[in-house]
């Protein structure tokens, strides 16, 4: 009876929906095999990063068998202590990136694009790449032409040649800085057209299909999906994907109203605590500006990192993804396209190349393909991402699985990996 009392509790305390948003289904751990007793593990573990000073605030949420059996605030929301809450607002920087992939990929349905089509088609910029070449045996560094075109797979991979400035310290890193080109993490002048065609006159750090490289790929896709649907990124994002899925706090401003709801980032100060970050701060070349950039009014909307979303809002996306492409009676895709989104794509590179091992990426996605390798709990088959300021979800399809963390702390996250392990062992059918 004390059992049954507090999985009741669960569902009426815990799971009231975002306002006006579309309520999720709701159920007990139990009834979908989860162990309530282990999940207060979980709790134990996420209130203990709280309390070592290691993060500000957390909120947690779990869904199995589309039904949400655990939503969870933690610590606080901003400096001043005010109390985390489950519809707080993150910062979901490259957990942008699967959002603008399933955009492209609904774009390849429509007939409006191919993946092998080249990136010039839809860009022209960048028809006559060139590459940067390191010297040998004391010859300086040098440039040669691509031996072919980057394509739409090239850039949903990762595979396109292009990096990011705050990673690449070396000389196509410096071009970036140089010529002005946004990481995406900061105040932008112009739009993604006016950065794309900065990005162009960069050389490429490998040859097209050739290496893994994380990227601005993903925001040079925002870029294609206005010239192949003939609307800007934020409206075919807000028409296609946000209003269907009902995903009513997702954005790439924060409108005043909701501005109280939007988390604050920390970053570590000194051994044992964090402060606020400040607007604009730097961390070597990396250039953030985590207020003023989600301001209203902006023109600038970043592909693979510029949406503000909450955990229930990022819940339905997973969720549309591990229904195949659908949810609530909004299809997005068919069960074939999220079949090709979450097969790896690099499985011809050496291993570990694509940011550790036993794992691949997809289109859009990483993917885990040796659950030995990764010395982790979860499932081969499990895809999903994280952002830069510490958010982290994925979709375990052999376990019905969508399970998210959100949380603001730059650099370095304690958070993802053990919600990972403290979510799986609390599956017990």
């Amino acid at each position: 009876m004390k059992t049954w009392l507090r999985s009741l509790a669960f569902v009426l305390v815990l799971f009231a929906p975002a306002v006006g948003a579309q309520r999720i289904p709701t159920s007990s751990p139990e009834s979908v095999g989860v162990s309530t007793e282990r999940l207060d593990r979980l709790h134990h573990g996420m209130q203990a990063l709280i309390d070592q000073h290691q993060v500000g605030g957390i909120v947690t949420l779990l869904m199995r068998d589309g039904k949400m059996i655990d939503l969870k605030a933690y610590g606080a929301q901003d400096a001043a202590g005010k109390p985390m809450q489950t519809d707080t607002l993150f910062r979901i920087a490259s957990m942008t990136k699967p959002i603008t992939s399933v955009a492209i990929m609904m774009l390849y349905e429509d007939g409006k694009l191919q993946l092998t089509d080249p990136l010039s088609k839809f860009v022209p910029a960048f028809r006559d790449m060139k590459v940067l070449t390191p010297g040998t045996n004391g010859t300086p560094p040098s440039l040669v032409p691509a031996r072919r075109q980057i394509t739409i797979r090239d850039l949903l991979t990762h595979r396109s040649g292009l990096t990011y400035g705050f990673i690449d310290g070396a000389a196509v890193g410096e071009a970036y800085r140089k010529g002005g080109v946004s990481d995406g993490l900061t105040f932008t002048e112009g739009t993604i057209a006016d950065n794309v065609e900065r990005l162009a006159k960069a050389p490429l750090v490998s040859q097209p299909g050739a290496e893994w490289h994380y990227s601005l790929s993903t925001d040079v896709l925002g870029r294609v999906v206005e010239v192949a649907s003939g609307q800007t990124f934020d409206t075919f994002l807000r028409e296609r994907i946000f209003t269907p899925l009902k995903m009513t706090d997702t954005s790439f401003e924060v409108p005043e109203a909701k501005w109280p709801r939007l988390a604050t980032v920390f970053t570590p100060e000194g051994p044992n605590g964090i402060r606020p970050m400040k607007d604009p701060e730097s961390f070597g070349n990396t250039y953030m500006s985590p207020f003023n950039y989600y301001k209203a009014g902006k023109k600038y909307f970043s592909g693979g990192a510029g949406l503000v979303s909450t955990a229930h809002d990022y819940a339905r996306f997973a969720q549309m993804l591990l229904n195949k492409g659908e949810l609530d009676g909004a299809r997005l895709l068919s069960p074939k396209t999220v079949e090709l989104m979450t097969t790896s794509h690099t499985n011809d590179l050496p291993p570990g190349s694509t940011l550790g091992p036993g794992t691949n990426w997809g289109l859009g996605f990483q993917i885990r393909t040796d659950l030995g390798a990764t010395q982790q709990l979860g499932s081969e088959g499990m895809y999903g991402w994280s952002g830069i300021y510490g958010t982290y979800f994925w979709i375990d399809p052999k376990e019905r699985l969508v399970a998210i963390a959100m949380v603001q702390r730059y650099p370095g996250t304690p958070v993802a990996a053990p919600f990972q392990s403290l979510t799986y062992q609390a599956l017990v059918k």
